[in-house]
């Protein structure tokens, strides 16, 4: 991944990076971005100064045949961990490896919003952002991406050529003394901190409300 599909990435795109100076060289992190599109998962491992462990639904790693095999090397050489979705349970598990990632020191790759936007605005954030940073207790770095959109939107499965940005914010820091309120608000306050320094980097326009995944069909 990094010998080979970073560099040729960097030629092809040329992604334009700010602010990349913001991620510790060393230590756990959070990467807190907002989510347009499939690619992104992709963009940000190259442009991050260092590697990115992200959550990935398991069926990416259980498909058969040649397309499986393939989605099966991808997601791995990308540092991603699967997991199941579905009920409160599952999440809990997906945040409890997240927290295992972060335990080892190593930087974890999250989408607040939960899945991509498809009309290209910002929305509300989970509050298992919250629970992460206050949890961990390590800083959250902001990244807004824009452009990617345009390389593989929402149902496409070729990327196209198209120019992108990758901004990285001052790091966020977040301890439970901060809130004097409940642990519930203490995480939807945090998770509102941090996706209001996503809405500067990016300047998407904001939703109030929860981007829901369609229903399948």
């Amino acid at each position: 991944m990094r010998a080979v599909v970073s560099p040729t990435a960097r030629v092809v795109y040329r992604p334009r990076v700010e602010g990349r100076e913001h991620v510790p060289k060393r230590g756990a992190v959070i990467l807190a971005s907002n989510h347009l599109s499939f690619i992104d998962s992709v963009v940000l491992p190259i442009v991050a100064p260092r590697p990115v462990v992200f959550l990935a639904k398991s069926e990416y790693f259980t498909g058969s045949g040649l397309k499986g095999a393939a989605s099966r090397a991808w997601f791995t050489a990308i540092g991603s961990i699967p997991v199941e979705r579905g009920d409160n349970r599952a999440a809990q598990a997906s945040l409890e490896a997240a927290l295992g990632v972060l335990r080892r020191g190593e930087t974890f790759g999250i989408y607040p919003e939960g899945t991509r936007s498809r009309d290209g605005r910002l929305y509300r954030g989970h509050t298992g952002v919250g629970w992460l940073a206050l949890t961990a207790r390590v800083p959250v770095v902001p990244v807004g991406l824009i452009g990617t959109e345009k390389i593989m939107p929402v149902g496409t499965r070729i990327p196209r050529l198209h120019k992108i940005t990758a901004r990285f914010g001052a790091p966020l820091t977040f301890d439970p003394s901060m809130f004097q309120a409940s642990p519930a608000q203490a995480r939807r306050a945090a998770t509102d901190q941090i996706m209001d320094a996503i809405a500067h980097l990016t300047g998407q326009e904001r939703s109030t409300a929860y981007n829901e995944r369609p229903p399948t069909a």
